[in-house]
């Protein structure tokens, strides 16, 4: 069965196969097409969710994910707009056949000329379907292109964070940070060799003295970007003259893609959709009826509404790491011998937690928030005001802090929410302002 490639009938299959696999190429390209224009606003929504949370793993997952999509996207409606001329230059070669340059009467300057640069109709169509049959297998080559570049940037990152978050001391540790940065130092020139062999072509492949020292890591590395996965389709595409030719077109193509998608218009010098809530603006992410879309998030806290007709404010301060962080630096007694933020699992088959540390956890869950009201203060019109935050989840179901404060005696009109943060400096306790948040008071009784 595996020797079935070598027989003639599969030859002749495969050769039938492909005159007409255009149809086949055109099908699964607007499937495709389709598709990822479908997936793409749910992949951005859960990558801006993991960039505001900080979870680095999920952002590395959905930006190589969003990444993919794009490029096959755009190596895909390249494609189908290609093919599409190429049917319709059939269609008119069914017509008129070639081109008769007799017929056009030009002067024969010109006619030598078009003959030279044009030529044959046919050449014309023949080479549309080179670049449609080669631009479809490279929509899925420059996948695992950027994956193996993304691999690269992977593997610098795992042994990073092996080396900051050892908790080895003494020899093992000084063992462990000269073999990190050896491995570092490898991958950085890896990358490095493997970047030139791949920009030339493959130059590091044709000399002896090279391929002395770029035989074993190009071994290595093979593994890490996973190209024994894909490497007959490069050797095939760079072994066409053709091919080599349309890789370096498609470079400048994708650089003056991204250049030009960076451009945005700039509607004021003084007002801008990304700024901070002021005395002077209103930003929608610190009012919680204007959170429409999931990737709208909060900046540090929300109020209901601008407009505030209940003789009550509810404050939400929304939770991050670095809230958590916050308060271990100002109470170090809060923080646990064993810090749980992370990823974790349900699949426990015996647990070791005994009913003094859950008891222990209580207390400290108290303490905890004891310290919070502690740093975190509310002022109104620079007053300050009580507040006993408390754990909630909002109707977003964004975990965080949340009080009421009385304003039944609050005047009609604009006043200016502030919430600020306590923080320890040189023994010293100083006040940070974390927010601001303006909004309008109007009682309806």
């Amino acid at each position: 069965m595996s020797k079935d490639y070598t027989n003639s009938s599969f030859k002749k299959l495969l050769d039938k196969l492909q005159q007409e696999s255009w149809q086949l190429e055109l099908l699964i390209s607007g499937f495709a097409i389709f598709g990822l224009f479908s997936a793409i606003d749910s992949i951005s929504i859960k990558l801006d969710v993991a960039q505001h949370d900080k979870r680095i793993v999920d952002t590395l997952i959905w930006f190589a994910a969003k990444i993919s999509c794009w490029i096959l996207i755009a190596n895909l409606l390249i494609h189908v707009i290609l093919r599409g001329l190429w049917i319709g230059a059939l269609g008119l070669r069914y017509v008129s056949g070639d081109i008769d340059y007799d017929e056009l009467k030009y002067s024969p300057k010109f006619t030598k000329h078009l003959q030279k640069r044009i030529g044959s109709f046919d050449k014309y169509i023949a080479t549309l379907e080179n670049y449609c049959s080669i631009l479809f297998a490279v929509s899925f080559l420059f996948i695992f292109y950027f994956l193996a570049s993304f691999a690269f940037v992977i593997l610098l990152l795992v042994i990073a964070t092996f080396l900051i978050s050892n908790d080895l001391s003494g020899v093992w540790e000084n063992v462990l940070t000269y073999t990190g940065v050896g491995l570092i130092i490898f991958t950085l020139i890896g990358m490095a060799l493997t970047f030139i062999d791949f920009i030339t072509q493959g130059f590091l492949k044709k000399k002896k003295w090279t391929t002395f020292f770029y035989f074993p890591i190009y071994k290595v590395f093979s593994y890490v970007t996973l190209a024994f996965l894909y490497r007959p389709l490069v050797y095939n595409f760079l072994d066409n003259k053709f091919g080599r030719r349309l890789s370096w077109i498609l470079v400048p193509v994708y650089v003056g893609i991204i250049y030009t998608s960076s451009y945005y218009y700039v509607e004021s010098n003084y007002l801008d959709y990304g700024l901070r809530s002021s005395k002077h603006y209103a930003s929608k992410s610190n009012y919680e009826d204007l959170l429409s879309k999931q990737n709208e998030f909060i900046r540090v806290a929300t109020i209901p509404s601008k407009v505030i007709t209940e003789p009550y404010l509810k404050i939400f301060i929304v939770f991050d790491d670095n809230v958590e962080g916050r308060l271990f630096s100002y109470n170090p007694g809060l923080k646990p011998k064993i810090d749980e933020r992370g990823y974790t699992t349900d699949a426990v088959f015996f647990s070791s937690t005994s009913s003094r540390e859950i008891n222990k956890k209580d207390s400290l869950r108290t303490e905890y928030f004891k310290t919070f009201n502690e740093v975190y203060q509310v002022y109104i019109d620079n007053i300050l005001y009580e507040t006993e935050f408390v754990g909630a989840t909002n109707s977003r179901k964004n975990l965080g802090f949340e009080s009421y404060v009385d304003i039944k005696n609050l005047t009609p009109g604009k006043h200016l929410l502030k919430i600020t943060r306590k923080r320890i400096r040189k023994k010293d306790t100083a006040n940070f302002i974390q927010v601001r948040i303006p909004f309008w008071s109007f009682k309806t009784n």
